[in-house]
């Protein structure tokens, strides 16, 4: 129990409801051609925490909307992440083996399968986006989540910051280079999804403002978190190969700035995040449930 939020029943129900509905939204195993529709499968479905849906359903919730109503655009964010995941353990990218406790997608489908599935579901995703003006019945406002998304995925964000994250590989970066790679590459598409889900939730200028503010603090205290387990962690806590930062020479927040401050800098970015919430009230609670989960988590 946090803040008043059985965040673990919260996680529960909200994660079945991405769940059933992510299997519903990809096509079938049978559905021809077999292969591609296989290797999408498998990476979306295989077990995960579903971050980024639950948070665009905490956001429309946090206005006073229903999580019902922003089904699609979760299941789009999480079929952009899953997408993000198999393109970066390639072997021109990370070059990982393992994901979420089992093979990468190119170690069971090989690497052009593998791409392809990436492909697909990323454009998979907007149509999903687009589905969900059926839901809500105003195009203008899905138009405009469709803008969030695209930018958040984009040069703009994730994509631009796993460039500079591969062109800054064996060098020395500042601080202010570390920040720009991590608020691209992770937390511009943490903030989307809590914007997107207050967009369509029908929240106010001032409510996606703020959600969005609790957003890019939340996201960059994700990949904090993130760079402090690949240290800490294990290959069965992370479902992934520990280390794999240090072994690709890439500067991270503890190689840069040492586990404690890191620690304490991640600390403060929820407390952020949680300050950004305050005039959302008690609607935010999950959210503010779900930021303390990030600080706190082992995988």
């Amino acid at each position: 129990m946090t803040g008043g939020v059985d965040l673990r029943a919260y996680q529960e129900t909200r994660r079945a409801l991405v769940d059933a509905a992510l299997d519903r939204a990809l096509p079938s195993e049978d559905a021809p051609p077999p292969t591609i529709h296989r290797a999408m499968r498998y990476s979306v479905l295989a077990p995960g925490k579903r971050l980024r849906p639950i948070l665009v359903l905490a956001g429309a919730e946090a206005v006073g909307g229903r999580a019902e109503a922003v089904l699609d655009t979760a299941c789009a964010f999480e079929l952009i992440h899953a997408y993000s995941l198999i393109h970066d353990d390639l072997p021109a990218m990370d070059d990982d083996d393992y994901r979420r406790g089992r093979l990468t997608n190119h170690k069971v489908f090989g690497e052009a399968v593998a791409i392809l599935a990436g492909d697909a579901l990323l454009t998979l995703a907007f149509r999903l986006v687009a589905d969900n003006a059926a839901r809500l019945g105003d195009g203008d406002v899905v138009a405009r989540a469709v803008v969030e998304v695209a930018e958040a995925a984009g040069t703009q964000g994730m994509v631009g910051g796993q460039v500079v994250d591969i062109e800054s590989e064996g060098k020395t970066i500042s601080p202010d280079q570390l920040d720009y790679i991590h608020l691209h590459k992770t937390a511009a598409l943490i903030r989307a999804a809590l914007r997107a889900g207050a967009l369509l939730g029908g929240g106010s200028p001032a409510q996606v403002e703020a959600i969005g503010r609790a957003g890019r603090a939340l996201g960059l205290a994700f990949q904090i978190v993130d760079d402090i387990l690949d240290v800490e962690g294990s290959l069965e806590e992370l479902g992934k190969t520990a280390g794999s930062d240090v072994r690709k020479g890439k500067v991270t927040y503890p190689s840069l700035h040492g586990l404690a401050a890191s620690r304490a800098r991640a600390r403060g970015l929820v407390d952020d995040a949680k300050r950004a919430l305050d005039p959302l009230g008690a609607a935010a609670e999950p959210i503010r449930a779900l930021a303390d989960f990030v600080l706190e988590r082992r995988s």
